[in-house]
């Protein structure tokens, strides 16, 4: 059987034009919550181990075995370190994100503040700014291996505050 040329063509074309080409800068991250560079608040000479991939914190057991005394440890700091503020009404949580690359530093730093029934508010500066900076101050972040392999990975602090007092830190 012999097909005719016209119509191979019309058979063939649909295949030739339905490939898609990669996009070379997506506008979106990798994976869902990664932590871009921004040149205005990350520090430039911050090193990644594994650009391409940094674990999420379900990616391994306890995220506070991590932190050199563990969760002891950094409430000890937390509650040293913070002045309670006694303001009416700030209260809610104030979750600091950021990356832990292979040597134990940190970098990256991102907050996101809500009320006491999770939606979005914005704590006075007396409150962010301590909890931000007693944050980056933490030095005993531990590096981590998966699979023999030096990773890079995310970390978080969860601080429960009312009427500007430290109350709780979680996880």
């Amino acid at each position: 059987m012999k097909i005719k040329i016209p119509i191979l063509i019309i058979l063939i074309f649909p295949v030739l034009f339905s490939c898609q080409i990669e996009k070379k800068n997506s506008e979106y991250p990798a994976n869902i919550g990664d932590i871009e560079f921004n040149p205005d608040t990350d520090n430039k000479d911050y090193n990644l181990c594994f650009r391409k991939y940094i674990f999420q914190y379900f990616n391994y057991t306890s995220e506070t075995e991590n932190y050199k005394g563990e969760k002891i440890e950094i409430d000890k700091i937390f509650f040293m370190q913070y002045k309670n503020q006694n303001i009416p009404n700030e209260t809610g949580l104030v979750r600091i994100r950021f990356i832990v690359n292979c040597k134990g530093e940190t970098d990256r730093f991102r907050m996101i503040e809500m009320d006491e029934h999770y939606k979005p508010k914005n704590f006075d500066s007396k409150i962010t700014s301590q909890l931000m900076g007693i944050s980056k101050g933490l030095k005993g972040w531990k590096s981590k291996k998966i699979n023999e392999h030096d990773v890079d990975y995310y970390q978080y602090l969860i601080f429960k505050i009312e009427n500007g007092n430290l109350i709780e830190i979680m996880p």
